[in-house]
């Protein structure tokens, strides 16, 4: 099953809490969050259009995930008003043995050097999933940067 299939059960409106640290020794800042998955393409595709809101501004961003050539792979593009300053982001990953999408990326963090961004999708239940989304120090060592639980819209 492509990861496309795999998460198409996702397809459909959704709302929940927004959590953003932006750095570990500052408070977390939340906001209410909505979703819209959806398929594109002829279902080649699936989107995550979602929103949230950063000092009382909103804020909105898209996913666009694509399958790979394996059936565990995976090719996503993300885009968001507040975190990628109008540009977008390729990132290569995989669909885990427990079905959590995983995505990595990298964006530029002058003078250098680059810095890494992976991006989750979990499917946690028919009802429920979370985008869970971490910054990649040079170093290597990952620090949670975006959580986002989602219940489907009644």
């Amino acid at each position: 099953m492509s990861a496309i299939a795999h998460l198409a059960n996702l397809v459909g409106d959704w709302v929940g809490n927004n959590l953003l640290w932006l750095r570990p020794d500052e408070p977390v800042r939340e906001s209410e969050t909505t979703a819209r998955v959806g398929l594109a393409a002829g279902g080649q595709f699936l989107t995550i259009h979602y929103t949230w809101a950063e000092g009382g501004e909103p804020q909105d961003g898209l996913l666009l995930f694509g399958a790979g050539n394996k059936p565990d792979a995976v090719s996503a593009v993300w885009l968001d008003s507040w975190h990628m300053g109008g540009t977008f982001m390729v990132c290569q990953g995989v669909v885990r043995a427990d079905g959590t999408l995983s995505a990595t990326g990298s964006y530029e963090a002058p003078p250098g050097p680059d810095w890494g961004w992976r991006i989750e999708i979990e499917p946690v239940h028919p009802d429920s999933f979370r985008i869970v989304m971490f910054n990649i120090l040079p170093d290597g060592t990952e620090v949670r940067a975006v959580e986002a639980s989602y219940a489907r819209r009644p």
